[in-house]
């Protein structure tokens, strides 16, 4: 779902840019007011290990391949307003630092990735968990529902940003069909990827998924401590951008399909960062492709970890000064 700069035009481009900016404001105040501390590092954790989930390409169908999205997840784990959070630092590292998304793009490819994935996303979850039992397997089999649906989401919302900004002459529905055709079988590996790290965390930590929150703690499994929790998640998004990456599919994703079959990939633009030294998830300089993935792997994996508990350390900085200032006033 990474578009290019060149698929939609300058209009389509600032409107979303500017949906997506709004969008992230009140996710900002949001978060700043729901925050926690334990989410902290989770946060950071989550931000990680989706960006090397994201390295990993998976077949989906003849020469077309799927990776992880992971704004349900996220939603799940943190809350739709943190989780948003969580994909937009992806989103823009990936943008900024690997040429993977483009420049003029990033308010399509934001608001396509992030807001809808992760507040419909939410939606789906909070929908899906009304009509089951409350137990720790109905969070795990909602998260899947959620994950499947995020995906068909955000290849709607591509295809009706389309509709009012393609800068190729080919049909809405013609894109609408194979879009949300192609990215309906995407999205069965997204439901299974977010059911099994949700199942994860839950197993381990229950007490930090956000939508489980309602299960209560008595029937939750014993806690581990959180410093060994966040090391543990820490290592397996390593091994997934070090390790799992290395087997990755390399044939166009959904929406790369989609634009070679129905005839506008010709619209893609160069990344502007194209000769970066992480482009294309790639390390300039090393002639070993498997080592030159796997520095750029664990350079982003940090990179994201670093920005994405930053900010949420930020945010949770600003929250106590606040309250502080706000107790100094009412004892005065």
């Amino acid at each position: 779902m990474h578009a290019p700069d060149g698929f939609l035009d300058a209009p389509t481009a600032i409107a979303t840019g500017v949906l997506s900016a709004g969008a992230v404001g009140v996710a900002i105040r949001q978060s700043r007011q729901e925050l926690e501390d334990r989410q902290v590092p989770l946060a950071g954790v989550t931000a990680a290990f989706i960006f090397a989930a994201q390295m990993v390409n998976f077949p989906v169908a003849a020469g077309t391949t799927g990776h992880l999205i992971g704004g349900a997840l996220a939603a799940v784990l943190l809350g739709p307003w943190m989780g948003l959070l969580v994909v937009t630092v992806v989103v823009l590292v990936q943008a900024l630092v690997f040429a993977d998304g483009g420049l003029t793009a990033l308010g399509y490819n934001v608001f396509n990735m992030a807001v809808v994935t992760s507040l419909g996303g939410w939606a789906v979850f909070r929908l899906v968990r009304r009509v089951l039992p409350a137990s720790p397997r109905s969070v795990t089999v909602a998260a899947g529902v959620a994950g499947f649906a995020s995906v068909v989401l955000s290849a709607v919302a591509f295809s009706l940003q389309w509709l009012f900004g393609a800068t190729v002459a080919v049909p809405f529905d013609r894109v609408f069909t194979a879009m949300v055709g192609i990215h309906a079988i995407i999205g069965i590996g997204e439901g299974v990827i977010t059911a099994l790290t949700v199942a994860a965390v839950l197993a381990a930590r229950p007490d930090l998924v956000t939508g489980a929150r309602d299960l209560g703690r008595g029937a939750a499994p014993r806690r581990r401590g959180s410093r060994r929790f966040v090391l543990a998640g820490l290592a397996v998004a390593l091994v997934v951008a070090v390790g799992v990456a290395q087997f990755a599919v390399d044939d166009p994703d959904g929406l790369e399909r989609v634009a070679e079959d129905t005839g506008f990939a010709e619209a893609e633009r160069d990344h502007r960062f194209g000769d970066s030294v992480f482009a294309d998830y790639a390390t300039t300089g090393v002639a070993s492709e498997p080592v030159s993935l796997a520095i750029a792997g664990t350079a982003g994996t940090l990179l994201t970890l670093a920005i994405g508990g930053g900010l949420f350390l930020a945010l949770r900085d600003r929250r106590r000064g606040h309250e502080v200032s706000s107790d100094s006033n009412v004892a005065s």
